[in-house]
């Protein structure tokens, strides 16, 4: 139905800045919100940033809180991460994923794993010293 394809991952060192980037494809569809979330191996991932269309609010963990931003555009369901100063705890997967507006699970945030309805294979991301 609906894929999402993340790109832009790779090594950078510490301090370093990386961009991410997720598009979708396959069924059309129109997203309530996107967001980024990471794990490292062998953990669950967890939110990293979040944007809801309503208002274009922005959510963001407080550890990458002023080093990250996250941006998209709604009539495409794309979203994109700049990840700046990053620290070797940035280290990990990242997925993309969003929120069908279709499936009618309005809410004021979108932060757990369980509101979101399409996800990516994720993209890593390493950060050395």
């Amino acid at each position: 139905q609906v894929q999402l394809v993340e790109s832009g991952g790779g090594l950078v060192q510490a301090g370093g800045s990386l961009r991410l980037s997720c598009a979708a494809s396959g069924r059309t569809f129109s997203s309530r919100a996107m967001a980024w979330f990471r794990g490292a191996p062998g953990k669950e991932r967890q939110i990293v940033a979040t944007i809801k269309w309503s208002l274009t609010h922005t959510y963001y963990t407080s550890s990458v809180k002023g080093r990250f931003t996250i941006s998209g555009d709604s009539t495409k369901n794309t979203v994109d991460l700049q990840m700046n100063s990053l620290d070797p705890q940035d280290t990990g997967v990242y997925y993309c994923a969003a929120v069908d507006a279709n499936y009618y699970h309005v809410k004021s945030e979108y932060i757990q794993t369980t509101d979101y309805d399409y996800w990516g294979q994720g993209v890593q991301v390493t950060v050395s010293s």
